[in-house]
């Protein structure tokens, strides 16, 4: 039976492990093998996820079979399934520039380049590269991958309801206006330009304002530096860097926030965006890489993101009643499109092509 097996450097909780299960669940129900192999596993409970060099050894391979990579940082994964001789596919999130790490991170360079390297070389090979927007799809183009799909990343809406931890959002509860963004703290999120607009708003229309930063560092000097900035515009206790929190903590953040403010330079696809949603929470984003893509006018895009461009257009939603409600009913019909139904079909529909095609 012909196999369509996942390859990744890294299987962890977040949005691309949960999409991997969801891939396999997909293939599955297509009457396929499926498994998920990656050098480190990392997510506690799930124990169904085997180490790469297994496959061809204690999983034998097919001559029909074919290997799905989810594009990370640069890895000895990579290489491994570019040197087999099955047929090969990738499924890219995005691999954020190198150039956002060089002056926080220059120890990550090295594996981001890599990872990109990596990336240019499998669309050599690759018959098929699905990306999860129609951004990240230019990008296989420009690689010159001989065919390109967009099929989004496979999220269940549903999970986002599993529960809410009532103690948390009533501590949450805030006073003034509850700012809201989730995600890993990193460069090319810029949260420095988030704080800038965030003090604009508190000095311009609510000095009772908070900010709640909500998501694990990824560069400890960028964290440092930012939570400096913080104290340096006299917002201690204003900004609230949670770190990582539990979902039931998280939904909580949600449904105590009043506006999600994104002013990221660099998305792929922007999970956190649909989740807002979900939660009937108005956006107000800076219109960069994936993110107008992924909101399709569920939200206020904003061309600029100058501090008093975007405390404007918060203030402007918190305001006017009639404009929040038209942003969450936006959101909640463009929720729709991200159905899990809706999704694994067109996932489906992208590896179907790949079932028996030659290496």
């Amino acid at each position: 039976m012909t196999a369509i097996h996942q390859f990744v450097p890294t299987f962890e909780p977040g949005a691309v492990g949960a999409h991997m299960l969801q891939v396999r669940r997909v293939v599955r129900e297509m009457g396929f093998d499926s498994e998920i192999f990656a050098e480190h596993r990392r997510w506690p409970g799930v124990t169904d996820v085997e180490e790469y060099r297994r496959y061809g050894r204690a999983f034998a391979a097919a001559a029909g079979d074919v290997l799905l990579y989810q594009t990370a940082i640069g890895s000895v994964v990579a290489d491994f399934v570019l040197d087999r001789p099955e047929t090969l596919a990738v499924n890219y999130h995005n691999i954020t520039p190198v150039g956002f790490f060089a002056q926080w991170e220059p120890d990550v360079v090295h594996g981001v380049a890599w990872g990109r390297a990596q990336l240019a070389a499998m669309g050599e090979r690759a018959v098929l590269g699905i990306a999860d927007s129609g951004y990240n799809e230019q990008e296989l183009i420009a690689l010159h991958y001989r065919r390109t799909t967009v099929a989004p990343v496979l999220v269940d809406v549903a999970a986002f309801d599993r529960g809410v931890d009532v103690r948390a959002e009533e501590t949450l509860t805030a006073t003034g206006t509850a700012w809201l963004f989730v995600g890993r703290v990193a460069p090319n999120k810029a949260h420095h330009d988030l704080v800038k607009a965030f003090a604009a708003y508190r000095r311009a229309y609510d000095p009772d304002a908070v900010l709640r930063i909500v998501g694990p560092p990824s560069s400890a000097a960028y964290s440092d530096a930012l939570r400096s900035f913080v104290a340096a515009l006299g917002l201690t206790g204003a900004v609230d860097f949670t770190g990582p929190v539990p979902d039931m903590v998280l939904a909580a953040h949600y449904r105590a926030a009043d506006v999600f403010v994104c002013v990221s330079d660099h998305e792929g696809f922007c999970v956190p965006l649909l989740e807002a949603m979900h939660h009937r929470l108005p956006i107000v984003a800076y219109a960069s890489s994936a993110v107008p893509e992924t909101l399709a006018g569920a939200g206020i895009v904003l061309p600029s993101k100058a501090p008093t461009t975007v405390a404007a257009a918060v203030h402007k939603v918190v305001a006017d009643d009639g404009l929040r409600a038209a942003l969450v009913a936006a959101g909640t019909r463009r929720l729709a499109d991200f159905d899990l139904k809706v999704t694994s079909a067109r996932m489906a529909d992208a590896l179907a092509g790949l079932v028996g095609r030659p290496a």
